[in-house]
């Protein structure tokens, strides 16, 4: 048999891809942390916006107009927050595409070595039916030539 088709000649490899596999997955996790983070600071700064929007008036014109400016430095807060929110979607988009990639290489370094595996078994079980076949003939010639 050629050691070029040997299972154990893609375990090295099988072993760099679920490498990067592994290495993929954290990154996709951190990435995944990273919106989780956003999403949530987003929701906060909404809902301060909101809450801010729905106190009372103030009567002075100075306080109203520093309201007013205050609300529309949250709006921009909270804008700014959501380009940040598809930011990280975006990655963990791009990211979850990276993972699926490293994962379908170690599926298919663990199906081709499943079928070289397969083939060693098959080559081993014919060369040991081959063997008892050229043992029991040599059995029989010799039973049956006379002393």
């Amino acid at each position: 048999m050629s050691r070029a088709m040997s299972s154990s000649r893609l375990r090295p490899l099988q072993r760099i891809a679920e490498l990067r596999e592994d290495e993929a997955a954290k990154r996709l996790l951190d990435q995944r942390r990273v919106l989780g983070e956003r999403e949530l600071r987003l929701q906060e700064l909404t809902r301060y916006l909101a809450e801010y929007e729905g106190l009372a008036s103030a009567q002075h014109p100075r306080l109203l107009m520093n309201r007013q400016a205050f609300i529309e430095r949250l709006r921009e807060a909270v804008a700014l927050q959501a380009q940040l929110v598809e930011q990280a979607r975006s990655q963990v988009e791009a990211q979850r595409a990276e993972w699926l990639l490293q994962h379908r290489e170690v599926a298919t370094l663990d199906r081709l070595a499943d079928c070289y595996r397969r083939r060693e078994r098959r080559i081993e079980e014919q060369r040991s039916q081959r063997q008892l076949d050229e043992f029991a003939l040599a059995r029989f010639v010799a039973a049956d030539t006379p002393p």
